[in-house]
């Protein structure tokens, strides 16, 4: 299952893609089904019900296909995809230098981390696919792009260990991790140059985490004006996405709604020789494999 958070006719409603081509408003789905809403209003507060979320709503799904072309089912070019979650409770923990290649490209053999690198993007940064990223020229003039995979907290936790940090997990969801380099190394520290405005795209939705087998194997691309500058496997991993878990659980207490980005593979434009950094009209397009693609264009 895929869940968005969508926009219609200037409505906000929590959904679920149908068939690669509808959305299904599942508050009001429930309401004709059953008589009543009890689902909230939004994804994040759907998230933290855990299974009586997914549960209902694969019922839902079910009585929508033996009951087709109901007004809560809209054809997918009508709604406007927002982030899934558009505005977190926390900060997004982010993983550093999560991709040997990666690593090496910003330095050298030496930076390849021993142990989990860590920092945040504040929530003011979200925004949803095929929106736009703010240049922020009188900010920066090294704006540069991530392609990462992301976790979806679905159950609060804390000391969580490794072989039960996916029973944690609700789902995955694709983050770029936009940034600027200049203003990361003048302050010698992530978060400044991490936390502009705009600069966490995410979406365009949340795959439940039951449609991913293997969330340590799984294709990722990023292309920037339909040109691939980033191609690798989330099987390069230094650290895989049960240790990301447990590791941050150790002292600190995950919670449903949670966003954790694992970190990006080499190719990013400070990598090339000479660095080629975004610029106003360019398209980033962030494909990872049975999730989809997130795609937003870099304004003025």
């Amino acid at each position: 299952m895929k869940f968005v958070t969508a926009e219609r006719n200037g409505e906000i409603f929590v959904g679920v893609i149908h068939q690669e081509r509808e959305v299904i408003d599942v508050r009001l789905a429930e309401q004709v089904m059953y008589g009543d809403i009890t689902l909230p209003s939004s994804l994040l507060e759907c998230i933290a019900l855990g299974e009586a979320f997914t549960d209902k709503v694969r019922d839902i799904v079910k009585w929508i296909e033996q009951n087709p072309s109901e007004p809560y089912v809209y054809p997918l070019q009508d709604v406007r995809l927002l982030a899934p979650i558009p505005r977190p409770v926390k900060n997004i923990f982010c993983v550093g230098k999560n991709y040997v290649d990666h690593a090496i490209e910003l330095g050298s053999a030496d930076d390849i981390p021993k142990h989990l690198i860590l920092f945040s993007k504040v929530p003011t940064t979200v925004i949803g696919h095929e929106a736009t990223i703010l240049r922020h020229e009188q900010v920066t003039n090294e704006l540069d792009y991530e392609g990462e995979l992301a976790v979806v907290i679905g159950k609060r936790g804390k000391a969580i260990k490794k072989d039960e940090a996916l029973d944690y997990v609700f789902g995955y969801t694709i983050i770029n991790d936009v940034t600027a380099r200049d203003l990361q190394e003048r302050h010698q520290q992530y978060l400044l140059g991490k936390s502009l405005d705009t600069f966490c795209p995410m979406g365009p939705w949340i795959v439940h985490r039951s449609f991913i087998p293997n969330s340590n194997r799984l294709q990722i691309e990023t292309k920037v004006n339909g040109e691939t500058r980033q191609k690798a496997s989330t099987e390069q991993f230094i650290f895989n996405v049960e240790t990301i878990i447990a590791t941050i659980s150790q002292g600190m207490t995950l919670e449903p709604g949670d966003i954790i980005a694992t970190g990006t593979p080499a190719g990013v434009g400070k990598g090339m020789k000479p660095p080629r950094f975004l610029q106003a009209g360019d398209v980033v397009e962030v494909t990872i494999e049975r999730i989809g693609t997130l795609r937003n264009y870099i304004g003025e």
